[in-house]
């Protein structure tokens, strides 16, 4: 598992992805949740999260589209980008959607507390529209060009 640090964050393979996530929700509101980045990056299902929602599927994790490291590490980036973008979290609790039982539904088959914190973590925008997309804007990775990146010269082909 790929470590990531406050000072690493930014050069992770799945970063752009995640700011892109981000700046559409927040184009549209001023919260941004876990679950919401998940579903727009392509790792959960809308599908898979309203079944979870319904209680039809056990834990959260088990309908994620990838490893459980990938799921973590997109979790830890979405805490540093938030940080960055001075917005205020704060927890939730998630209950099962319908009539019945008011069951509340976990994230993580290990029910660890802190895996269950940063997937129910809401963070929302406290500042003024101009300042949202001013962030947005700022945030927003600039566009590499990945046709010579990583391409040293004719040599390479030989």
């Amino acid at each position: 598992m790929k470590h990531i640090t406050l000072i690493t964050y930014q050069r992770d393979k799945y970063y752009c992805r995640l700011v892109r996530a981000v700046a559409k929700f927040l184009a549209r509101s001023d919260v941004v949740t876990p679950s919401d980045v998940l579903i727009e990056m392509g790792n959960l299902s809308r599908k898979n999260y309203e079944a979870w929602c319904k209680g039809q599927v056990p834990y959260l994790e088990r309908v994620f589209e990838g490893s459980l490291s990938k799921a973590n590490r997109i979790l830890r980036i979405i805490g540093f980008h938030v940080h960055d973008l001075n917005m205020v979290s704060r927890q939730a609790v998630y209950h099962q959607w319908g009539k019945g039982k008011n069951r509340i539904l976990r994230f993580s088959k290990s029910d660890y507390p802190n895996i269950e914190k940063a997937y129910s973590r809401h963070y929302t925008w406290n500042r003024s529209a101009q300042e949202k997309q001013i962030a947005i804007n700022n945030a927003l990775p600039k566009q590499v060009d990945t046709v010579y990146q990583g391409h040293r010269g004719p040599i390479d082909n030989y």
